[in-house]
């Protein structure tokens, strides 16, 4: 069940983006304006970076409760994440003001 709701969202996504990479820019003649999906990008970009960072602080902490001796390595390691999580949402905001 998991793995078809990956697919299908994949499939939504695949779709939406095949617009963007056409050489002229538009689909059947039809111009196509990707510029109030923006946002939205930048929403959910933010929604689930947040999503991740959740989830990695609530599995550090349990890491830390469960061998409170690996607490250094643990803390290295969640704050690595949290900088490379924390980057998606901010080159997704640099391509939303660049797109604007």
């Amino acid at each position: 069940m998991k793995s078809s709701k990956f697919f299908v969202l994949f499939l939504f996504l695949f779709i939406l983006t095949v617009p963007t990479f056409a050489a002229d820019g538009a689909v059947a003649g039809a111009p196509v304006d990707l510029k109030p999906l923006i946002p939205m990008a930048m929403a959910l970009a933010s929604g689930l970076c947040a999503l991740g960072q959740g989830k990695a602080v609530a599995s550090a902490a349990e890491a830390i409760a469960r061998n409170p001796g690996a607490s250094g390595a643990i803390r290295g390691s969640l704050l690595l994440g949290l900088i490379l999580i924390e980057s998606l949402a901010l080159y997704t905001l640099v391509v939303v003001f660049l797109a604007k």
